[in-house]
């Protein structure tokens, strides 16, 4: 652990050929489609360190879908978290194996990685034995992989909210919200995602733009989000069927804000949309990205993902962010599989009932002993500490969430 009276200017992580670096070095075993995912659970079971990312999707998937499918897959395996990656298929599928590790060696140049299709090896327990043969020599080269100091610029900081309630406007979102002006003031990147939760807070954040460009995408964003809830609202469903036209990722639609609401049930309100917004800190909006997108500068980005917390943060993965600040009022499990998730906490029945999952208290703010920014620092602190290899309460437990978010239907 650093010397708390020494402002830290570098993290200990694993360099990539890429030129990123990551705070964890995982061998990810990644199905391209549902049929492989037992396959990908059992090799990644019999190689100790290994993980896998079950999903329900890749089979059958058209389009917009399909493509998607394809950016999240290869994003994750691209995350710096990952020195290396086996992707694993059927055969037969929309979604297929080699699609995926090569738009993944696109994203990571010179990142180890393999593929291969269940049809081909023969059979299940065949294709569990060719996959170990494999990882564990994709394992055995990234084994001897070294931290190093490396600067704060390198990092990228998912932001999230789960469980929103009063704790979360006064105290939490606060917090993290200090802890990414932080990481932005060192030269790191701050991910901020949830668009539906945002809708309210449209002034505020398109007054953080950093030009008139974002700001502009920014009310194209909002705009199309509204829409879409409006759309939800009159037909009382999910509005995946409105023809809406986005930019950024292959017409991408968004779940709506409907089910968005205080703890009474009550709309979202301005407070609360605000407090979501709050927790990217208070630095301009350097640009507004796709879902999955990779950020090309360094700043403040908000990333277009639905409000649905495993979703969002697998996104923000796929988009190459190595750790995460989530803030939890009324108690969230969440972790990832890839990235560690520091769940933040300032409701003091959560923090009674679900304490292993909570890893950072905010009740010094809500009882006035603190400010947040005060607290943030601690929590910045936090953040560096994970960087450097201190374990999280999801990894320590085993929660590895992953999620893809879907467009429109099957066939």
């Amino acid at each position: 652990m650093a010397d708390r009276g020494a402002k830290r200017e570098t993290f200990w992580g694993y360099r990539r050929e890429d030129g990123t670096v990551g705070v964890r070095n995982h061998l990810v075993v990644v199905p391209s489609v549902i049929c492989a995912n037992t396959v990908a659970q059992r090799i990644a079971d019999l190689i100790p360190g290994a993980v896998a990312l079950p999903h329900p999707h890749g089979c059958a998937q058209v389009g917009d879908d399909v493509l998607l499918t394809e950016k999240v897959l290869a994003g994750a395996a691209a995350n710096p978290n990952v020195g290396a990656a086996l992707i694993v298929g059927l055969g037969c599928e929309t979604c297929q194996a080699t699609q995926v590790a090569e738009l993944a060696m696109a994203r990571a140049p010179g990142r180890p990685m393999e593929s291969f299709y269940i049809q081909d090896a023969g059979g299940s327990l065949k294709a569990i034995a060719r996959g170990v043969e494999l990882g564990k020599d994709l394992m055995a080269g990234i084994a001897t992989l070294r931290r190093e100091p490396v600067p704060l610029s390198e990092l990228i900081v998912a932001t999230q909210g789960s469980g929103l309630d009063e704790t979360s406007v006064r105290a939490s979102d606060p917090t993290v919200g200090a802890a990414a002006d932080r990481v932005v003031e060192a030269g790191g990147t701050v991910l901020l995602s949830q668009t539906s939760q945002l809708l309210e807070a449209e002034s505020a954040l398109t007054g953080r733009a950093a030009g008139p460009d974002v700001a502009e995408r920014l009310r194209a964003l909002f705009s199309g989000a509204a829409r879409e809830a409006e759309h939800a609202r009159r037909k009382g469903d999910d509005p995946t069927g409105t023809a809406l036209d986005h930019d950024a990722l292959y017409g991408l639609r968004r779940v709506a804000t409907a089910g968005a609401s205080e703890p009474d049930g009550s709309p979202l309100t301005p407070e609360a949309s605000r407090s979501c917004a709050a927790r990217s800190g208070s630095h301009p909006l350097a640009g507004v990205l796709g879902f999955a997108d990779r950020p090309r500068g360094r700043g403040v980005y908000l990333m277009d993902a639905p409000a649905q917390e495993t979703v969002a943060v697998s996104a923000m993965v796929a988009g190459g962010a190595q750790i995460c600040l989530c803030t939890t009022g009324r108690g969230s499990p969440l972790g990832n599989a890839l990235s560690p998730v520091i769940k933040v906490c300032g409701n003091a029945t959560t923090l009674e009932r679900m304490a292993d999952n909570v890893d950072f208290s905010t009740l010094a703010v809500m009882a006035g002993e603190t400010s947040a920014r005060s607290l943030g620092a601690g929590l910045f602190d936090r953040l560096l500490d994970v960087c450097d290899g201190q374990l999280t309460n999801a990894e320590l437990i085993g929660h590895q969430e992953f999620a893809i978010h879907r467009i429109g239907p099957t066939v």
